[in-house]
């Protein structure tokens, strides 16, 4: 039973998607702080560092935007240079340049941005200089992978890009036209725009956060999508009547006495999963401390003895936390390098099967965690994509007495 939970007011907006009962993603959004990822800007080239192949560019923003050499390069790979130019090459300081943000600004770093455009619809992704067509790997068979390729092949014109996403599955040629058709428009407007605008401006903003969800998220294998402020049920009725009109019977609007929220235990299991320690069904538990270089999550037996034996109690406990692993990336949105201390095991081929363990559960996860693999100390190293601001940096702030640390000072009298 997978079911999207939708609590909305004036100020925010938050989504949280439930799976067999248990909540897997959560998305806020304020209204007065709605995010950048995706948005496109006329900006101005500040600064040139040759030494590190990258630009810094003005784009509005309290940080200028960081672009680095390969975002400048042709997003088609086949199309890229043997070897890299200088960046002084294909940027000067003073030049304006239109550029997409693919990563907010997070703790000192300002936004990372490219010149890879990409316009996001419901059934496919525009790129209008990536001069090729792909097919979400989620698409299955493929047979019909092949169909959306041919398809995509047939209506892009040359030099374009287009990604074929998995709702795309089974869609009829004319829809994927009209989705492409909405999107070209929408280029063609950004470029007009950007002709007679001065940096920084403003070009394209993505959609917020309801019509991202239901662009996103709403497909064939949500089976509802409760809603509970009028406002925001009448655009999602709209939104949905647009989008996925097949699913539309899907929509309901939440009318029980508890808040929404509350009736499907979203702020119990939010207040559990940002802990720092996380106790498993088992008795064993994780403690996760993020710092900005990465993320270490170290397994414990706790309170579990197992029945069998220790290797059996260890094995047992690290699968358990390879499952809560993969649920904790993709909820709490952690990003970067995240280092696994699993409890040590002997055998390779346990090794082996806790990072495959992982890996299925991790497969739901749209941000595509990547397993590294073990080092040489018994760590599992892996790495996962992030774009937007996680809920903890909406939500949660620094101890202003520790600063971050969780420790206090003694004192020394």
């Amino acid at each position: 039973m997978k079911r999207i939970v939708v609590h909305g007011s004036e100020q925010n907006c938050q989504v949280a998607v439930m799976e067999n009962g248990r909540l897997v993603e959560f998305y806020a959004e304020r209204s007065s702080e709605r995010g950048r990822a995706g948005n496109i800007y006329k900006g101005r080239v500040v600064n040139v560092l040759a030494g590190m192949q990258a630009a810094f560019v003005d784009i509005g923003m309290e940080k200028n935007a960081f672009l680095y050499i390969d975002d400048l390069l042709p997003a088609h790979l086949e199309k890229q240079p043997a070897e890299k130019p200088s960046i002084l090459e294909l940027v000067k300081k003073g030049q304006d340049i239109v550029v997409q943000v693919k990563k907010e600004p997070i703790g000192t770093k300002g936004a990372r941005i490219t010149t890879h455009y990409a316009l996001p619809g419901r059934w496919l992704v525009y790129m209008p200089h990536a001069d090729y067509v792909a097919v979400s790997k989620k698409v299955e068979p493929d047979k019909e992978k092949s169909r959306l390729k041919e398809i995509g092949d047939s209506l892009r014109r040359s030099g374009e890009g287009l990604i074929l996403r998995t709702v795309a599955g089974g869609e009829t040629a004319d829809a994927l036209h009209n989705d492409l058709v909405q999107l070209r428009e929408s280029w063609e407007r950004l470029e007009r725009a950007g002709r007679i605008s001065q940096p920084p401006a403003l070009l394209y903003q993505d959609a917020g956060m309801l019509e991202r969800m239901i662009r996103d998220l709403f497909t064939n294998q949500v089976d509802e999508l409760l809603v509970d402020d009028e406002a925001m049920w009448r655009e999602a009725e709209r939104l949905v009547a647009q989008m996925a009109p097949a699913i539309s019977g899907r929509l309901k609007r939440h009318g029980g006495k508890e808040p929404i929220f509350q009736s499907y235990n979203v702020e119990e299991e939010l207040e559990l999963a940002f802990r720092r320690k996380i106790w498993l069904k088992s008795g064993g538990y994780l403690v996760v401390d993020q710092t900005e270089a990465l993320t270490v999550i170290d397994v414990n037996t706790g309170k579990f003895t197992g029945s069998s034996g220790l290797a059996e109690t260890v094995f047992t406990t690290n699968r358990e936390a390879a499952e809560e692993i993969a649920r904790l990336l993709r909820l709490r949105d952690i990003g970067g390098i995240v280092v696994v201390d699993f409890i040590d095991m002997n055998e390779e081929r346990e090794r082996k099967a806790i990072s495959d363990e992982l890996e299925y559960h991790a497969k739901g996860d749209r941000a595509k965690p990547n397993v590294v693999g073990w080092t040489k100390l018994g760590l599992l190293e892996l790495t996962r994509k992030k774009v937007r601001q996680t809920v903890d940096d909406m939500f949660y702030e620094h101890c202003p007495q520790c600063a971050g640390t969780g420790k206090l000072l003694r004192s020394r009298k």
